[in-house]
């Protein structure tokens, strides 16, 4: 045959290959799908008199550390006496906020949010996160999206299976909602499930006042240098050095009065943050807290730092599903979490296709001294309120 006809029909071949190809991609798509879960199980029922009318199964679920190590984490499913194992109305996803102590995480019974569902008709999951419950023996991944969103992730497929096995049927309604850290969590979770292709869907994300880009709250804290709230920032510099491998050692990172309290204030998990901050002083400043190199964002050490936040920041590098629905939630006067990680993620999300997205902001919390922690009841509120009316439930 003709060399110049050989040719030809070589490139018609391949542009024939790569058509089909492209035609197969397009018509049949990976089909989403979710990892078996083997060898969860429930520790027991629990019942706790400050919320003596929720059910709680503490249960144990197959996970990874921070290193990618198989691990055993922890959390709870509550209900309350309106659910029965035929007429729940679907599960809520919740993802916890800020905690410190070592007994305020669900599995030990910190469920305020898990008792404000109560009478809505919903099964609650809700992981304990690394570090907590079944880890507490180990440093907590704080403000750490992937890893808190792998947990989370996690806990809702092993609780899923769990209900099945016990006869429950928990409907097709999934909500996913976190306030603070645990709305970086439920967004963490969105991103989780879309770069793995899980077969997950929710009717909603509701995701409150969230630090979705840690480098532009890194640079605002430090800007404003707010007294008395400190322990949030250097509970993430501990998680970050910890697990994100950034080996500074604590003289690089810390001043005193937090220096040489690192151990007992913190890593024992023995006190709340509104006790941490005490301790540190209420007159004292983040700056007074850092050592000089963390306050320096062009030093080497804000440099390394700034990488790994970059690496685990919500408001870039991932493709959302386009057909999320999402609230967003935050106080305009939000005096520790700035207001600017929500416009950031909400223009991200917009520019990545997402159009179900709903922005609730407003100054709440503005008559308190601590607006982030007051708004959070505004938050439940509206919460609550979007509950009746999409599922046309009484108030309760």
């Amino acid at each position: 045959m003709n060399p110049i006809v050989n040719r030809f029909c070589a490139v018609l071949l391949g542009c024939t290959i790569i058509l089909f190809s492209s035609c197969n991609k397009e018509d049949n798509p990976v089909t989403p799908v979710n990892p078996p879960v083997t060898g969860a199980y429930i520790i027991g029922t629990v019942y706790y008199p400050q919320y003596s009318a929720l059910t709680n199964y503490n249960f144990l679920y197959p996970s990874t550390d921070p290193y990618g190590n198989p691990v055993m984490l922890s959390g709870t499913i509550s209900m309350g006496p309106e659910v029965t194992k035929d007429n729940a109305l679907g599960l809520v996803l919740y993802n916890h906020y800020s905690i410190f102590k070592a007994d305020d995480c669900p599995s030990k019974g910190k469920l305020d949010m898990q008792d404000k569902m109560r009478g809505s008709g919903f099964i609650v999951v809700s992981p304990d996160g690394y570090g907590f419950g079944s880890t507490a023996n180990q440093s907590q991944t704080y403000c750490m999206a992937r890893q808190n969103a792998q947990a989370s992730v996690d806990a809702l497929l092993a609780a899923r299976q769990l209900l099945t096995q016990a006869g429950y049927n928990y409907g097709d309604a999934l909500i996913n909602i976190g306030y603070s850290q645990g709305a970086q969590t439920a967004i963490g979770v969105l991103r989780h499930i879309s770069e793995n292709n899980l077969d997950i869907h929710f009717i909603r994300t509701i995701a409150g006042a969230g630090p979705y880009d840690l480098t532009e709250t890194y640079r605002q804290l430090i800007a404003q240098d707010a007294a008395g709230r400190s322990s949030n920032a250097v509970s993430v510099l501990l998680a970050y050095n910890e697990f994100a491998g950034l080996g500074l050692t604590y003289p690089e990172m810390f001043r005193e009065p937090v220096l040489n309290h690192v151990g007992d204030w913190f890593l024992s998990k023995q006190y709340g943050r509104q006790e941490i901050d005490e301790m540190i002083g209420e007159e004292v400043k983040l700056t007074d807290c850092l050592a000089p190199a963390l306050l320096d964002m062009e030093s080497s050490a804000s440099q390394r730092l700034i990488k790994v936040f970059e690496a685990d920041n919500l408001c870039k590098g991932w493709t959302p599903r386009q057909d999320e629905n999402i609230l967003l939630f935050h106080s305009l006067v939000d005096d520790t979490v700035p207001y600017e990680n929500t416009t950031l993620l909400y223009d991200f999300l917009t520019k990545e296709g997402v159009e179900n997205i709903e922005l609730d902001k407003g100054k709440y919390g503005i008559l308190f001294e601590d607006s982030h922690t007051f708004a959070s009841l505004t938050f439940i509120n509206h919460t609550k309120e979007w509950f009746c009316d999409y599922f046309g439930i009484p108030q309760w």
